[in-house]
């Protein structure tokens, strides 16, 4: 039976994060920078007969119905396919984080099983059954480093110079929706440009979510506390409850509470799964 193993799923860490508005029907209007980084998921695709979709967890104990088998069973329902598959998951990227380690496995699970089962859809293609599984899932999909503006839906290719960070997981996690819902959340950052990050990427801007999880999780102050007392800038990433900063030669955070997670991370080029589906339209 043919099969796909080693998969990656790479996290991503949010350079900076700006609300520059609110819509009408609620969504935020935001501009980032989404950039990916070595903290990989690994998955593991058996193709098995008939449509059935099984998931075995190989570390982290996920959901019973989570992103992974969504898209799975999605994209079962978006082209007709009667093929099966069991997919083996090694969950390494921390839930709850803002580090989009789901959408990352449901892009992932989507451009394998587009090979193991030889749909050939195009990427544009993937792209729609990506974003019924989440705002994130097409930048995953795309690959590459990139401006975010809009409600998540305008991506723009980015080139970023090689480097490193520390990542700070705390223990404690952080919904996302309560953050967007906080009657105190800024909503309206002026507006920046690409020229603007370009001049200091890894020190640019700042995340309007952050002054709200730090209300609502200590462990995020205190996270951020350990990375500047060993004089780095830290931010969050995402809605949390992860932090980073920029490193350089010799700063290492010190004291991390044992349960937390303490992690260098090099950020890539491109997705180690770029070019899995065309992008011709």
């Amino acid at each position: 039976m043919k099969s796909l193993h080693d998969v990656p799923a790479p996290a991503k860490l949010n350079l900076f994060l700006h609300i520059t508005g609110q819509r009408a029907d609620g969504y935020h209007l935001i501009q980032s920078v989404f950039m990916l980084i070595d903290w990989c998921d690994t998955l593991h695709f058996e193709k098995r007969p008939k449509n059935s979709v099984s998931r075995e967890d190989l570390t982290v104990k996920l959901p019973a119905v989570d992103l992974i088998t969504r898209a799975a069973k999605l994209l079962q329902q978006h082209t007709g396919c009667t093929q099966g598959v069991h997919i083996a998951v090694d969950k390494q990227i921390p839930a709850q984080a803002g580090m989009g380690g789901g959408s990352s496995d449901a892009a992932t699970c989507l451009l394998a099983l587009n090979q193991l089962w030889d749909l050939k859809l195009r990427l544009p293609e993937l792209e729609k059954i990506g974003l019924q599984l989440g705002a994130d899932v097409p930048f995953f999909l795309r690959g590459q480093n990139a401006w975010v503006e809009g409600i998540g839906e305008q991506i723009s290719p980015l080139t970023l110079p090689p480097a490193q960070f520390w990542v700070i997981k705390p223990s404690s996690g952080i919904e996302t929706p309560p953050i967007f819902a906080h009657p105190d959340l800024q909503r309206a950052t002026k507006p920046v440009t690409m020229s603007d990050f370009a001049a200091a990427p890894y020190d640019f801007g700042h995340n309007d979510l952050q002054p709200i999880a730090q209300a609502m999780c200590q462990d995020v102050s205190k996270a951020l506390e350990l990375l500047s007392n060993t004089g780095m800038y830290g931010k969050m990433t995402g809605s949390g409850s992860a932090v980073f900063a920029h490193c350089t030669t010799g700063m290492k955070p010190n004291s991390v509470p044992d349960h937390w997670q303490l992690r260098k991370c090099s950020n890539l080029e491109v997705h180690p799964l770029q070019g899995w589906a065309s992008s011709d339209s």
